[in-house]
């Protein structure tokens, strides 16, 4: 049952974040001058004279003065529309229909922070993918072959866990344009992440494969003259799935943390692109904590997630052991 709900919760948040472009009101980029660090929009069924409306309504926003605070115009009302333009829901203009509030440019938070997390997400996603596939490649040829292959390919992992990510990141950034696209920026995160990633899911693999090719089809299959690729591919490699899976739980998080902290400090895909950490960057101010708390959304978005994948994890590990609760 535990199972079951993790991965319906992950389910859910990814489709709500790649369905961003129907689920959210607005496009990411989209501005509303006028409304600078408005608050979130209270949605109603009730007019002010008490009247019931079946259909959910939002009022006008007017401003006390520059830089004053905003209040509800109860002079004019906007109907909640489903379906308008190709998205689930909004109002007509020159209505507004803020959930999380709206940032120093007047664009909605809710939808930045879905279009903001393809990015972030995806970032997690390649770059796991990119630190599995190297860790299982390496790993199996050093568990199988050993020897002077398998002395090299770990050495080579020792020398990058001792790597610096964040200094290394920083080194390559310095010698690349001062100003880069947004894939750039996002291919360099993937890239640096995902490399220096690889060398704890490749001593995993390498530790059981250098178990399974001791096992007795595995030797019998040896014996009847099958080659080394062949016993990788058919009787090795299904072997570490069960691995490769729980180190996918692991990393996906581990990296969806990593573009945040990057894009946070400037390092990760810029304006206006959003992210999740180029969002909170925008927060980071004393002022902005105190008065618009909902520009905080994007770091608590990322905790549902991030227990998500946690939480799978745990399951996972918990049936990767045996009843006795060691592993063999």
């Amino acid at each position: 049952m535990k199972l079951r709900l993790t991965i319906a919760l992950l389910v859910a948040l990814h489709a709500a974040v790649l369905l961003a472009a129907f689920l959210a009101p607005y496009d990411y980029a989209e501005q509303h001058r006028y409304y600078p660090f408005a608050p979130p929009t209270r949605v109603h069924f009730t007019d002010a004279a008490g009247r019931f409306h079946p259909r959910p309504f939002v009022y006008g926003i007017t401003q006390d003065g520059p830089g004053g605070d905003f209040r509800e115009d109860r002079r004019r009302l906007y109907p909640v529309d489903f379906l308008l333009r190709g998205r689930l829901f909004g109002v007509a203009a020159p209505g507004v229909l803020f959930i999380w509030g709206s940032d120093g440019f007047g664009r909605d938070v809710f939808s930045r922070v879905l279009y903001g997390g393809q990015v972030s997400l995806l970032t997690g996603l390649v770059a796991a993918f990119l630190s599995l596939s190297l860790g299982l490649l390496w790993g199996t040829l050093a568990g199988f072959y050993g020897g002077w292959l398998d002395h090299l390919l770990m050495r080579a992992g020792e020398l990058f866990m001792a790597l610096p990510w964040l200094y290394l990141l920083l080194a390559v950034r310095a010698f690349l344009p001062l100003h880069i696209s947004t894939a750039q920026a996002f291919f360099l995160l993937v890239a640096i992440i995902g490399t220096v990633g690889w060398v704890r899911p490749a001593r995993m693999v390498r530790g059981v494969v250098l178990s399974a090719r001791e096992r007795g089809f595995v030797l019998a299959a040896r014996g009847f003259g099958a080659s080394g690729p062949y016993l990788m591919r058919h009787h090795i490699l299904p072997l570490t799935w069960s691995v490769v899976l729980t180190q996918a739980t692991v990393l996906i998080p581990r990296y969806i943390v990593a573009e945040v902290t990057l894009s946070f400090l400037g390092l990760g895909v810029g304006e206006p692109v959003p992210s999740w950490g180029n969002m909170l960057a925008e927060a980071r101010q004393y002022h902005a904590l105190i008065a618009h708390t909902w520009m905080l959304a994007p770091g608590l978005a990322t905790v549902p997630l991030l227990l998500g994948y946690l939480t799978l994890a745990d399951i996972l590990l918990d049936h990767s052991r045996p009843a006795g609760g060691r592993f063999t």
